[in-house]
């Protein structure tokens, strides 16, 4: 036992039942994780969907119980919170058996697109198996080579990774104090990154100036977001991950009428 690892990360470790299993469910290599001595601020969500522990116990330095810092998010924001986080998730990796268990229970609002959205996600996760989610994962964003979609700002912006995007989603990073995770490789505007920062503005985990989390969705999410969730729901080795691109496109049109509101209340 690594007596240097936070509780946190201790748990994590246990629920998974090791160290090899939780990478492999993270979609990194053993050693990354051996390395690591609490869980990264980037990978949090994502160690929390794989395996049902609670952020606040994954990270309560970030996440602190709600009584002591997010006592003011309301209902809206914290589903919004949830709905980011959730897409981060399964963008930054594959989900295991536990997870696609947990999703076919997912169910929504019959009433609205998002709603029927939800429900069409629970039935893809009820009738899929870990195995071939994982082989579709790595097709559609790993591939030989390179895989079907390319999930960074800077290609679907400049048609090459690694350009001006990712500068500039770097420098707003720092100057907002949101740290790049340790041992986490892949340029930071993937789209699950930037979900991941998304589900901080909204659950209040990470401070933002007034205007901040609109300027952020503006600048990193909206010019390409809905473009890639709409190329994931065509694209040809897209199954359970069709479903995913429908929450998420439906989710950025959500977001980005809810935004464009504010902006002519305050107009």
């Amino acid at each position: 036992m690594n007596m240097h690892r936070e509780a946190g990360l201790e748990e994590a470790i246990r629920a998974m039942g090791g160290v090899s299993v939780l990478a492999r469910g993270l979609g990194v290599a053993q050693p990354t994780v051996s390395l690591w001595y609490r869980i990264p601020a980037e990978r949090v969500l994502s160690v929390e969907a794989l395996t049902g522990l609670s952020r606040t116990v994954l990270r309560p330095d970030l996440y602190p119980a709600p009584d002591e810092h997010a006592a003011g998010v309301d209902d809206i924001d914290r589903a919004r919170s949830d709905e980011y986080a959730l897409l981060a998730a399964l963008l930054l990796a594959p989900p295991d058996a536990a997870m696609l268990t947990r999703l076919s229970d997912v169910t929504g609002d019959a009433e609205i697109p998002l709603g029927q959205a939800h429900a069409a996600l629970g039935r893809a996760a009820g009738t899929a198996s870990a195995n071939s989610v994982r082989r579709e994962y790595y097709e559609l964003f790993i591939g030989v080579g390179r895989g079907e979609l390319l999930p960074y700002a800077s290609y679907y912006l400049t048609g090459f990774l690694n350009e001006r995007p990712l500068a500039r989603l770097r420098g707003d990073m720092i100057r907002l104090g949101i740290e790049r995770a340790e041992g986490h490789f892949d340029p930071e505007d993937h789209l699950g990154t930037l979900c991941e920062i998304m589900s901080g503005f909204a659950g209040n985990h990470f401070i933002a100036p007034d205007g901040g989390q609109q300027d952020f969705f503006e600048r990193h999410v909206l010019p390409w977001a809905g473009r890639f969730f709409t190329d994931l729901e065509n694209a040809k080795s897209a199954s359970f991950y069709r479903s995913i691109g429908t929450v998420g496109r439906l989710f950025i049109d959500i977001e980005t009428e809810a935004f464009a509101m504010e902006t002519r209340r305050s107009a």
